[in-house]
C-alpha cells in the first residue's frame, strides 16, 4: 500500500513549489527518489510510475517544475532551456525538492536517487554530476551540455529514437566504464522515445509518426523496469 499527497515545498528561488509525494505506508526511513517528469508534465503516467516505485518501498517526490509563474508555455520553455544549457532556476527547484525530501520521516537522507523521463532524463544526467545523489536513472534523456556522472547510472534508450542515432548511449556507457562507475546502459531494439509511457489522443498520434517514434513499447518498458529495480536494490 502507498500514501499519496499533493505537497508544497520552499524553493531556493523564492516562493513555494507544488509537487506530488508518493510513499510506502510504512513510516520506516528508507530510500527515496526525486523524479523529474517528461515534457508533458504531471501526467497520469508519471503518477503511475511513481506509485509503482513507491510500492517497491521508495518514497517518490515529483516536483512540478512547470508550475512556476502564471504563463505555462514560458515556464516549460525556461525549464527546457535549463536542461539544454545546464543553467537556470529549474535546477534550483530540483535541489529544493531533494532537500525537502531528505527531511521527510520516511526518507533516509543518505539514500536518495534521481530519476527522469525525456526532458527529465536530461535533468537526471545534469544532477548525476553533483555528488548529491546515490544513483541516477535517466530514461531516453540527455543534457545539452557535456556531463560526467559521479554516481552509478542505469539508463535506457530506444533504438528507433532519432535523437540518439549519434551513438550517445554507447558513448555514455564507454565513459562510465572507463571511469569505473557502476552502470547499466541499454538500447532497446524496436523501441522509440517515451517507451515507458502512453500518450493519448492527437499528441500521441503525432509523436508516433515523428522521427522519435515515441510510443509505449511494453517489452522494453517491462525489461527496463526490472533492470532499474535490480540496480536500485544494489546501489540505493
Amino acid at each position: 500500500m502507498t500514501v499519496e499527497s499533493e505537497v508544497s515545498l520552499p524553493s531556493v528561488n523564492g516562493g513555494r513549489l507544488p509537487g506530488l509525494l508518493v510513499r510506502p505506508e510504512s513510516g520506516t526511513p528508507g530510500p527515496a527518489i526525486v523524479m523529474i517528469y517528461e515534457i508533458f508534465g504531471m501526467t497520469g503516467e508519471m503518477r503511475r510510475i511513481a506509485r509503482e516505485f513507491a510500492r517497491d518501498g521508495y518514497t517518490v517526490l515529483i516536483p512540478d517544475l512547470f508550475a512556476r509563474g502564471q504563463v505555462r508555455p514560458l515556464c516549460i520553455a525556461a525549464t527546457v532551456t535549463t536542461m539544454a544549457t545546464g543553467r537556470g532556476a529549474a535546477l534550483g527547484d530540483c535541489e529544493s525538492a531533494r532537500r525537502w525530501l531528505a527531511d521527510q520521516p520516511t526518507v533516509d537522507r543518505d539514500r536518495i536517487g534521481v530519476m527522469g523521463f525525456c526532458m527529465g532524463g536530461g535533468f537526471a544526467m545534469l544532477l548525476s554530476r553533483t555528488g548529491l545523489y546515490r544513483v541516477a536513472v535517466p530514461f531516453y534523456g540527455r543534457a545539452g551540455v557535456a556531463v560526467e556522472p559521479v554516481c552509478p547510472v542505469v539508463a535506457s534508450f530506444g533504438e528507433r529514437d532519432a535523437q540518439f542515432a549519434d551513438g550517445y548511449p554507447q558513448r555514455l556507457g564507454a565513459d562510465l566504464e572507463e571511469r569505473g562507475i557502476p552502470h547499466d546502459v541499454v538500447v532497446y531494439p524496436g523501441a522509440g522515445h517515451s517507451f515507458m509511457t502512453r500518450t493519448p489522443g492527437v499528441t500521441g498520434a503525432l509523436a508516433r509518426r515523428s522521427p522519435l517514434h515515441a510510443e509505449y513499447h511494453e517489452p522494453s518498458a517491462t525489461d527496463a523496469t526490472e533492470r532499474v529495480r535490480a540496480f536500485l536494490h544494489d546501489h540505493l
